[in-house]
């Protein structure tokens, strides 16, 4: 992250005496590059895979198990993946990518393919973590490493497991909101879908830090189900219900805080009025957001972590030691003016933002400011 200051001084005659005045202005944020934070900052010891044993001389055939590529989310990842491959063509033969259509048979099914197929390394996003356990662990057993991405198998028999954490995410979140309540308001909180693993993990972080504070008070909870216009029903119908009572929304991902925020636009609060509100993923958030003069905090599960999979992977195949969780850089986005005491921006949400470009486009790909779905084409080795 680079925060460039730069001091201005400004000299004003003033009855006949000089005033000399030096301004620092804080001006670009150019986002976070460095080693994962939650690797080099963590407080306890962190476990390495010995990977020694799978080191080989390029090039390399990659496999790519994907569970599916049913929503933007997931195709940017996809095209993370597909971006890292061409970038690193000069030691990569090939990549080879299956599609299981969220079908846990057919996954199966594809992983068996590409073992047949003589990869040397495999990278799998699990459609569903029990019924994919058998085969991954077989993949290791016959020597082949697997590098999980995104979605993990019920045992630790991986190589690692590329990730972001759900965990931070929660506490991040509820702890930027305490801080522009100055600890004292009410929040409604908007998790996605009741017993999913992300929304679970979120909450209870979430309330780890609400709890540290007696006078924040949790005024409602109701499971959005990641569904924009279910969120904006929801919050509709709390909004008659609590008014302007309602001093903080804490929403576990974009998806829902979108409609969360179309909700008090739709109940005829003014830009500026409405209450400082969490996002992450969607774009669709923060253009609202930014409309709408509302204070937010974003903080992405990047589909980056795709390309951060295939470099691990290289890493790997040459021996070196890596994390057996790894968890992928998020930069801290927010609105200009709302910084608080532990949360410092990466980026402002005004520059982040992408105006002109969809509701459903997902910003954290690593593929750059200009990576659009519909048009990503990289040529890489197949």
């Amino acid at each position: 992250m680079t925060r460039k200051l730069l001091p201005t001084v400004m000299s004003l005659l003033i009855a006949g005496g000089l005033i000399c005045a030096t301004q620092a202005v804080a001006q670009d944020l150019d986002g976070y590059s460095g080693a994962p934070r939650t690797e080099i900052w963590s407080p306890v010891p962190l476990a390495y895979t010995d990977t020694e044993q799978y080191k080989k001389d390029p090039p390399y055939i990659i496999g790519f198990s994907n569970a599916s590529v049913d929503n933007t989310w997931r195709l940017a990842q996809l095209h993370a993946i597909q971006a890292a491959a061409a970038r690193h063509s000069d030691v990569i033969e090939k990549l080879i990518i299956t599609d299981a259509n969220n079908n846990p048979s057919k996954q199966v099914s594809d992983i068996e393919d590409l073992l047949q197929r003589g990869v040397d390394i495999l990278l799998v996003s699990a459609s569903k973590s029990d019924a994919l356990d058998p085969v991954v662990s077989r993949a290791m057993r016959n020597g082949v490493p697997v590098i999980m991405v995104d979605r993990r198998i019920t045992s630790d028999n991986f190589v690692s497991f590329v990730t972001a954490s759900d965990e931070v995410t929660g506490r991040i979140f509820a702890q930027w909101l305490v801080e522009k309540l100055d600890g004292n308001g009410n929040i409604i909180m908007l998790p996605g879908q009741a017993g999913a693993s992300p929304a679970e993990l979120r909450i209870a972080a979430a309330k780890s830090i609400f709890a540290q504070y007696p006078d924040i008070n949790i005024l409602d909870l109701q499971y959005t189900d990641w569904n924009p216009a279910k969120a904006k029903s929801i919050v509709s119908a709390m909004i008659q219900k609590y008014g302007d009572d309602i001093d903080g929304i804490w929403n576990d991902s974009g998806v829902q805080g979108g409609g969360s925020i179309e909700a008090f636009v739709a109940a005829g609060y003014e830009p500026g009025t409405i209450p400082p509100a969490t996002c992450a993923d969607l774009n669709g958030c923060l253009r609202i957001a930014v409309e709408n003069d509302v204070p937010v905090l974003n903080f992405d599960y990047p589909p980056a972590m795709g390309g951060a999979a295939v470099d691990l992977a290289l890493q790997v195949l040459a021996g070196a030691a890596v994390p057996r969780l790894y968890f992928v850089n998020s930069d801290v986005v927010v609105s200009k003016g709302h910084e608080t005491a532990s949360v410092r921006a990466d980026r402002w949400v005004e520059d982040y933002v992408r105006m002109d470009k969809p509701t459903d486009l997902i910003l954290s790909s690593g593929l750059g400011p200009d990576y659009d779905p519909k048009t990503f084409s990289v040529d890489y080795p197949q």
